[in-house]
């Protein structure tokens, strides 16, 4: 299962490790980390609804990137950059680039193909993102936006709500949407949809 979210208290000190690329010093706890990663994802859906996006401009690795760069920039050296050290989660370092082209080229299968509904497509999309969790951190809210994106400018469909509650905190709405992404990782997305437009 992939996923961004730490289960340790929010004024759990950052360690070395987690600190490794930081570009404000200053942060020191997990608290701290999201406040300021939360302004950067909010800077990143401004900026997305600033502007129009083509779904063949979604569905590239260039895209991909560039999102969680604009995302993370302000926080992480790295912003955008592919990890290169393998973590309890998601695929080896060295298949991302292979398995983030299978995703784009399946979902725009699917896409083309009617197979899903459009919301299904977009949250099967955001899943298997974070499944191959393909940054350092930020997974789950990179993947989560890049489901907004492509349902509004892609699919012609409303954002996700996603619980309407911030998922870094622990709560009914996380642990709601923890057992969401196991039943997903089974293939089973009843949950995870239900969760997405709560």
């Amino acid at each position: 299962m992939g996923l961004d979210l730490d289960p340790s208290s929010a004024e759990t000190p950052l360690d070395e490790d987690e600190k490794e690329g930081l570009l404000i010093t200053t942060i020191t706890t997990r608290r701290e980390l999201n406040e300021f990663e939360q302004l950067g994802v909010e800077k990143a859906v401004g900026w997305t609804r600033r502007r129009r996006i083509a779904l063949n401009e979604i569905l590239t690795e260039a895209f991909v990137r560039a999102l969680h760069k604009r995302m993370f920039e302000d926080v992480w050296r790295w912003a955008g950059e592919f990890r290169t050290s393998n973590k309890n989660l998601g695929v080896d370092k060295n298949e991302i680039r292979t398995e983030l082209r299978k995703l784009l080229d399946d979902c725009t299968y699917w896409i083309d193909r009617k197979v899903f509904s459009a919301d299904e497509a977009a949250v099967r999309f955001s899943h298997r993102m974070v499944t191959i969790h393909p940054f350092a951190n930020g997974n789950g809210r990179h993947s989560r936006l890049l489901a907004d994106i492509l349902a509004s400018h892609g699919l012609g469909r409303p954002v996700f709500s996603w619980g309407s509650a911030n998922l870094a905190s622990t709560g009914i709405a996380r642990t709601a949407y923890l057992k969401a992404l196991r039943a997903a990782d089974q293939n089973k997305y009843a949950a995870l949809l239900e969760f997405a437009r709560q």
